[in-house]
């Protein structure tokens, strides 16, 4: 049986956020079956709960955030793309401010704490949110599609017309029947352009933002001394976003997602297209070995046997 996942034990980290610039506290807990992710911000009297939900989805421009009661969390997608790489089903993540920690600007670290603390499998089957029939989204030039598949397989394409992006590979696909979250996706970092900078501060954006937790680059060139993690490291981060932005659906895909120049808008729009269409999915589970597809199977095991 594919069984739901939590932690074995509490683990903290503390970091700046990306966009607010001040220190934050995070506190990762163990839940229980069918408790699903939820933020609670535990610097608000009384605590405020965010549970994982593509419509409490706010604040597209620079990350995915949730909105409830007129707070907010914010920058959720880079843990959420963590727990989905590790199949983690149910989580309490306390945070003592309106966003999480940028830390190094990709999912690695959070995959380390979750190593740390332990993964615990838990005695219900995981419920995986099944595509049944292609959907799809556009704005102007951009598109993000789902489509059915025995799997969890992304393609992303990009365009940004700079060198530093150009030279690298602008089209990536991830299939994790054959790929692991952990080896080829979680150090993908988040970039961004020098030029931008002072427009993004200007509006209380990046305010945390530093070669420390992103890939940022002038006109011309990558500024960071240690270079690219990945060749293709900056198509990947939008994968790693993706990862991130669809498991706010509360489970994880079988659907084969593939996007040119999305962002998280759109990856929050083609979740909103498929829920809202209920001949477009089912929830499946996968109680004998016999019924489930090797490409789970692979998935699931190999995020397990890299813990």
């Amino acid at each position: 049986m594919i069984r739901q996942r939590t932690l074995k034990s509490i683990v903290k980290a503390t970091g700046v956020g990306l966009h607010g610039g001040r220190k934050v506290n995070l506190v990762l807990r163990p839940a229980a079956p069918d408790s699903g992710i939820v933020f609670h911000r535990v610097d608000l009297d009384p605590p405020l709960d965010f549970p994982a939900d593509p419509y409490a989805v706010c604040d597209t421009r620079m990350c995915s955030g949730l909105e409830k009661g007129g707070q907010k969390v914010g920058t959720v997608e880079h843990l959420m793309s963590a727990l989905a790489g590790l199949g983690i089903d149910n989580l309490h993540v306390d945070v003592d401010a309106p966003e999480i920690p940028i830390l190094d600007g990709s999912s690695g670290p959070f995959v380390f704490l979750l190593q740390s603390a332990g993964i615990e499998e838990q005695s219900v089957p995981k419920k995986f949110m099944r595509v049944k029939k292609a959907v799809e989204y556009r704005e102007g030039d951009k598109w993000v599609r789902l489509e059915p598949y025995d799997g969890f397989r992304l393609e992303f394409s990009i365009v940004f017309n700079h060198p530093a992006i150009d030279s690298t590979s602008t089209a990536v696909t991830v299939d994790f029947a054959e790929q692991s979250y952990i080896r080829d996706v979680a150090r993908a970092r988040t970039f961004g352009f020098m030029q931008d900078v002072e427009f993004m501060r200007a509006n209380g954006l990046a305010l945390g933002g530093s070669l420390d937790n992103a890939i940022v680059m002038d006109e011309y060139r990558v500024l960071n001394a240690e270079g690219l993690r990945y060749a293709d490291e900056f198509v990947k981060h939008k994968v790693l976003d993706a990862i991130g932005d669809l498991y706010l659906c509360g489970h994880p895909l079988l659907a084969a997602y593939s996007a040119h120049k999305a962002g998280h808008a759109l990856n929050n729009q083609i979740l909103r297209v498929l829920l809202e269409d209920k001949s477009a999915w089912e929830l499946v589970s996968f109680e004998k070995p016999a019924a489930t597809p090797a490409a789970v199977t692979h998935q699931f095991a190999d995020a397990l046997a890299m813990t």
